[in-house]
């Protein structure tokens, strides 16, 4: 988990909403060298194993007495991206989907939004050739200069979820994959871009008070 993720769970909490940061890894006795090295690369938990834990945390973030539990905008970023989109393809009515023994579809009833910051979007992500079975009001945040996932692509597959009836816009930033990441400096394909966060930033709170109606009194939440 790297801070900036840490700047949109605040920026949330500060307009009213309650916001949770769900971590794979640690669960699983994984630090952030095995995050880079087997993670980033697609090589261990892709997309659709991940997708449990995004239906996991839907279940437990539930269950808790404070949450509104039908009031739920999921984010992701990057691979976190991917496993949220990769839960909206699956039909979620057999043991063993998402690698879970008990997949529950009625968890997504609850989700009322998606809010995806330069998601994952090829080989062997599902949303490439799956259409998606649940279509909650989503917002993506794509970068012109993504060297993970086409630009023209993500535009792409979007544009086809929208025919399939999604309610999507997009937002789009002259900036690299991870644009968001402060660490990031001049070398490589990634750079930071405070700009690019900013309208990011911009875009979800403006995304949290469309989906919750953030004029009359509530107890929202959003899982990050």
């Amino acid at each position: 988990m790297r801070p900036h993720i840490y700047h949109y769970a605040e920026a949330a909490a500060a307009v009213g909403v309650r916001a949770y940061v769900v971590d794979s890894l640690k669960a699983r006795g994984w630090g952030r060298s095995h995050g880079v090295t087997l993670v980033c690369t697609g090589l261990a938990l892709q997309g659709y194993e991940r997708s449990g834990d995004v239906l996991a945390a839907i279940k437990g973030i539930s269950a808790l007495s404070e949450v509104r539990s039908d009031q739920i905008v999921l984010s992701g970023w990057s691979h976190g991206g991917w496993s949220i989109m990769d839960l909206m393809t699956e039909p979620l009515k057999r043991p063993g989907e998402a690698r879970l023994a008990d997949p529950d579809p009625a968890l997504i009833d609850h989700v009322r939004g998606l809010f995806l910051v330069y998601p994952y979007i090829s080989f062997p992500a599902r949303s490439l050739r799956h259409p998606w079975i649940y279509r909650p009001r989503t917002r993506v945040a794509l970068a012109r200069k993504d060297h993970l996932t086409a630009y023209a692509r993500a535009i792409s597959v979007l544009d086809r979820l929208r025919a399939d009836g999604l309610t999507v816009d997009m937002l789009s930033f002259d900036a690299t994959h991870a644009y968001d990441e402060q660490s990031f400096g001049g070398i490589g394909p990634m750079h930071h871009d405070q700009a690019a966060m900013d309208g990011t930033t911009e875009g979800l709170i403006s995304f949290l008070r469309e989906v919750f109606n953030m004029d009359l009194p509530s107890q929202a939440v959003a899982a990050g």
